[in-house]
């Protein structure tokens, strides 16, 4: 599994009037001339920058407004950590889950119960739970 291949961005935040106006202001394009190459017109523009900042704008409309500024609509999905951090903080979570009901039940029954927590969901982790279970409940 190819997990690490992925990492934080923080460079990527859109900036607060939205990637179409950045660019737009930092070419020199007006919104008359972007919403000609659009087909268009400039409060059209306006409305399309203001759906983009505001998350509501429709991709296929992002694309054609980066294609109209000689940009290339790049979309992505950027983990706030590694694929593997987060692979490893789930299964711990579900396995810290699991040994608490085990000890509360050992405790009920009066048994000893494990105090080497570690190595217990290391186990867990390796012996009980498969990549498929880590996402089943939240």
């Amino acid at each position: 599994m190819k997990l690490a291949a992925i990492k934080p961005a923080d460079r990527f935040v859109m900036p607060p009037k939205g990637w179409v106006r950045a660019i737009r202001d930092a070419i020199g394009m007006t919104g008359g001339q972007l919403g000609r190459r659009l087909g268009m017109t400039a409060q059209a523009v306006v409305s399309l920058e203001r759906s983009e900042a505001s998350g509501k704008i429709q991709l296929n409309t992002l694309r054609r407004a980066a294609e109209a500024m000689d940009c290339v609509l790049v979309y992505a999905l950027v983990p706030n950590t590694s694929l593997t951090e987060m692979v490893d903080r789930r299964a711990r979570e579900l396995a810290l889950r699991a040994l608490r009901r085990v000890s509360h039940s050992m405790a009920l029954e009066d048994q000893q119960v494990d105090r080497d927590l570690e190595k217990r969901i290391q186990t867990y982790i390796d012996t009980a739970l498969r990549d498929r279970d880590l996402w089943e409940s939240v």
